[in-house]
């Protein structure tokens, strides 16, 4: 138990670091949203309709390759054969996180693009060799609605980046062929609410969502003040806005990443909808020693499987000098079940 209130401290006092850290740009990042979104074009990858029917005997042994062997019957998680075009488990997805405002939020944005872009494809390179049996694939995970100290003029504690800011990512994500995640902090707010702001880019083939239980406070805490918490429900409002995307717009399936290293921040994990259109990943997001890592991740990502999973890597929290070091691809591949979407910050 102190073990793991060790990790719990470790991962609060990033948080409390990071909610703020945005917050200096407060007024410039207001006055530059604008209505971008009209003007914003979809992409114009293959469309759902022309892709072939996944086969269903290579996806189940896929996902059974996936399962590591387990033998308790959680994993791989029965759920709905995905539709065509589906990424998982077809590839393993490698992002850098982070926010364009802030060097202090993760890799992406704390170096310079190019820099950053080398070294993404580097780590895409260890994963590949790591696992032959799965391609690997690169993407940019920004965060596109930062949780505030701050109410702000709605009272919600959160700021939503300019769409320009998130343009500039997806022409990055060309250059090296990568998926693009915007991810979502909300605040005072809600999924319902916050999600529907970024339809422009989800209508896009190659643009996938990530939200962040951490920092949704229920009970009206300023973010950052403690660990915040979504349920099933909450989810469930991000699955049917991303389905009906995929819908109507003929698109393949989307990935929903949901980050978590506590119990309390997510409950109802067994009424979470998994559906044709949605690939949800449950995403380890705790730092510090390997063991501590690897505890948060079987009490809370095993035991309680909803459908694909996430490890998220720190380079300089995972490698202080009181911590076992980084995982690196080698180790993780030998989790039950293995991660198929590998976070860095």
């Amino acid at each position: 138990m102190k073990k793991q209130a060790a990790a719990i401290l470790l991962i609060v006092t990033t948080v409390l670091m990071s909610v703020f850290s945005v917050g200096c740009n407060d007024a410039k990042t207001t006055t530059a949203i604008k209505s971008e979104a009209d003007t914003t074009k979809t992409d114009t990858a293959q469309p759902a309709s022309t892709l072939q029917p996944i086969d269903t005997a290579d996806f189940d042994k896929k996902m059974l390759l996936m399962s590591n062997n387990d033998t308790t019957g959680k994993w791989p998680v029965k759920a709905p054969y995905p539709l065509a075009g589906a990424i998982f488990p077809y590839n393993r997805v490698i992002a850098f996180y982070g926010n364009l405002f802030s060097k202090r939020m993760g890799i992406l944005g704390e170096i310079p693009k190019d820099s950053m872009l080398k070294k993404l494809m580097g780590e895409v390179a260890n994963w590949q060799a790591a696992d032959t049996a799965v391609k690997t694939i690169p993407a940019l995970h920004y965060v596109a609605t930062t949780a505030q100290g701050a109410p702000g003029k709605d009272g919600k504690h959160r700021m939503r980046m300019p769409f320009h800011q998130i343009d500039t990512i997806v022409s990055w994500a060309k250059e090296i062929n990568a998926l693009v995640f915007v991810d979502i902090q909300v605040g005072h707010s809600t999924v319902k609410a916050e999600v529907p702001t970024f339809e422009p880019y989800l209508k896009m083939p190659n643009v996938h969502l990530g939200i962040d239980p951490e920092f949704s406070m229920k009970n009206g805490e300023r973010p950052g003040s403690k660990i915040g918490t979504f349920t099933a429900e909450d989810i469930n409002d991000a699955i049917d806005f991303l389905a009906d995307v995929v819908r109507k717009n003929n698109l393949p399936p989307k990935i929903l990443v949901v980050h978590r290293f506590t119990q309390g921040m997510v409950t109802g994990y067994d009424r979470i909808k998994k559906v044709p259109e949605v690939q949800i990943v449950m995403d380890m997001d705790g730092f510090g020693d390997k063991v501590l890592k690897r505890s948060t991740y079987l009490r809370y990502i095993y035991r309680e499987p909803v459908q694909f999973t996430g490890f998220k890597l720190f380079y300089k929290n995972d490698n202080k000098p009181n911590t076992s070091g980084i995982y690196q691809p080698e180790e993780l591949m030998k989790f039950t079940p293995k991660p198929i979407y590998i976070q860095y910050q």
